[in-house]
């Protein structure tokens, strides 16, 4: 029960973090906005480190640094693909994939819920689909190319997960610093590259400082949660994070949550609770 609650903790930061980030991204090149929230981001996990801890053992840095490689490749990833679209069809396909991915790794470890658990985990999948699809009246098919680089956002947001869920327990925040550091680094040398194209436009400082620390809070809350629970469950509901970002996106924007969605949001509420049982 307790390791639920961290995901869902997790799941709305996330959801809050990405719509901050979008408003961010609005107003300026995405990539000047993560240059903002990377370091603020780093700021927090390191204060952290007092506070909760932190072993640099080699397995703690390795599995780190390749979930921060995991993150880089996942922004890049799902920014292009939103970017060819139709969102509507592949937001969908990047949440479920990168639902599904730690569920299967995690019962490939020998994980086995209960029986509400194997109602609760497809519900679970089925909700992430639908409250991250959009009301569908775009009826453009994606290309093959669209639909191969919504596969691998949602594949590198997964392993992004999986990678952290395989650091060692006794290493705190260890793993959280090793890996915002390297996508830290790997965005800067993205801008650096990409800096002619960056356009004179500043970015929203606070917005997207405040994105880059709830980023932070949902990594921790995730791997505090997969420590004390099972991989298939929480993985699953910290999936479940676009229903932070279209609720809020209701509440601050006034944009309309659609039917499909509203189904999504309930199905996700029975899921929880069947999981709750597990």
């Amino acid at each position: 029960m307790f390791a639920l609650l961290l995901a869902l903790g997790s799941s709305l930061a996330y959801g809050c973090a990405d719509f901050l980030g979008g408003l961010g991204a609005r107003r300026a090149h995405v990539l000047r906005t993560v240059l903002v929230a990377a370091p603020a981001s780093l700021v927090v996990e390191l204060l952290l480190w007092p506070v909760l801890g932190a072993s640099f053992s080699p397995a703690a840095v390795g599995w780190g640094a390749a979930s921060g490689v995991a993150s880089a490749a996942a922004f890049a990833l799902l920014y292009k693909t939103l970017a060819i679209g139709p969102m509507n069809v592949l937001s969908p396909v990047t949440a479920l994939v990168s639902a599904a991915l730690p569920v299967a790794v995690g019962l490939l470890q020998g994980e086995r819920p209960g029986p509400a658990g194997l109602l609760g985990l497809p519900l679970a999948l089925v909700a992430v689909l639908l409250v991250s699809a959009g009301h569908g009246a775009d009826s453009a098919r994606p290309s093959r190319t669209a639909l191969l680089l919504a596969f691998g956002a949602g594949a590198a947001i997964a392993l992004q997960l999986v990678f952290l869920h395989q650091a060692p327990s006794d290493s705190g925040v260890a793993p959280l610093i090793i890996g915002r550091a390297v996508s830290s680094a790997v965005t800067l040398v993205a801008a650096a590259v990409m800096y002619r194209a960056l356009g004179p436009e500043k970015p929203a400082y606070a917005v997207s400082a405040t994105a880059g620390a709830l980023d932070s809070v949902a990594n921790l809350l995730f791997l505090l949660a997969a420590r004390s629970g099972d991989l298939t469950v929480v993985a699953v509901i910290t999936a479940l994070y676009p229903a932070g970002t279209v609720l809020l996106a209701r509440a601050v924007l006034g944009e309309r949550v659609h039917r499909g969605q509203l189904v999504g949001l309930g199905a996700a509420a029975v899921a929880v609770g069947l999981l709750a049982l597990t």
